[in-house]
């Protein structure tokens, strides 16, 4: 990848189906978070179609799917594959990859051979779907294994769409996101990078405290139109968290277009637009240095 070549990096982008036709959610999560998003219908692109978009627009963007088999019984998309489709298209992908934590010492030994063998360059969580609290011990020995590894850990946080107007959220229980969980994580893995995904709503203070508290603890700005961003978060944004806040759109179901085209009408100061569109991913990714 030709970092000086990417005018933005969209830390936040879903592979939603498999090679062989399977997809990353059942049928029922899904159908709720294209309602919620009002997409209903849309198409799941493959990995190479994701390349192709991104390409198109000279970004880079990072891919990932969520690994919730243990809450849900509903097998993942393959780690391997997602890591080999993206190093296919190195010049625009950056693979991340999701391991459910109840699946204990498997899942370290998993995620040392994805960094080692495989390329991966960090790790999406989602407490919600995969039922689990962030600061639960359960999890710890995979943060261990992360931290070590060099790589971040990106949770999400706030409301989802995953499960939204399904009878009880189809078992999905918000709680388990709010962005203080992840505090505890910090603290207890203080050189970890981790990164608090979207507007936190309806806990963006706690994000906002947690990221402004804890150094190594960043924000994407995924999974909602710039246009309804918290004012406080635009605000922290341009001052406080301006090196630590990062591009994402929630790919498929938000667009990098519309993304961006409502970002370009939110009051950013202009020296602080390239930092969140590209420069505080490409450190943060070891992509750039200078």
């Amino acid at each position: 990848m030709d970092i000086h070549q990417i005018t933005a990096i969209d830390m936040h982008t879903h592979a939603e189906i498999s090679k062989d036709g399977h997809g990353a959610l059942s049928p029922e999560l899904f159908g709720a978070s294209e309602k919620y998003f009002k997409v209903h219908g849309h198409r799941q692109p493959t990995i190479e179609e994701m390349a192709d978009h991104y390409r198109e627009r000279a970004m880079a963007a990072v891919v990932f799917t969520v690994d919730a088999e243990h809450a849900t019984g509903h097998p993942r998309i393959p780690n391997e594959e997602i890591a080999e489709s993206c190093a296919a298209h190195r010049d625009v992908l950056i693979p991340f990859a999701s391991i459910d934590p109840h699946k204990g010492r498997a899942g370290v030994r998993e995620a040392r051979r994805l960094v080692r063998d495989h390329g991966v360059r960090g790790f999406k969580f989602h407490p919600s779907i995969q039922a689990f609290s962030p600061n639960d011990p359960l999890a710890y020995p995979l943060y261990e294994a992360i931290e070590e590894l060099g790589v971040p850990a990106l949770f999400h946080t706030g409301q989802t769409g995953i499960g939204a107007g399904v009878p009880g959220g189809g078992g999905i229980r918000l709680s388990y996101s709010n962005p203080m969980l992840v505090d505890d994580v910090a603290v207890d893995f203080p050189e970890l990078r981790i990164i608090l995904a979207h507007p936190s709503v309806p806990w963006q203070d706690e994000a906002l405290a947690v990221a402004t508290h804890k150094p190594y603890v960043y924000i994407d700005l995924s999974g909602w139109s710039p246009k309804y961003f918290p004012p406080q978060l635009v605000r922290y944004a341009n001052t406080l968290l301006q090196d630590k806040v990062l591009f994402g759109s929630d790919y498929p179901v938000l667009t990098p277009d519309r993304w961006l085209a409502d970002f370009d009408r939110l009051d950013i100061k202009p020296e602080v637009r390239p930092k969140i569109l590209k420069e505080n991913a490409a450190r943060l990714l070891g992509l750039l240095t200078d």
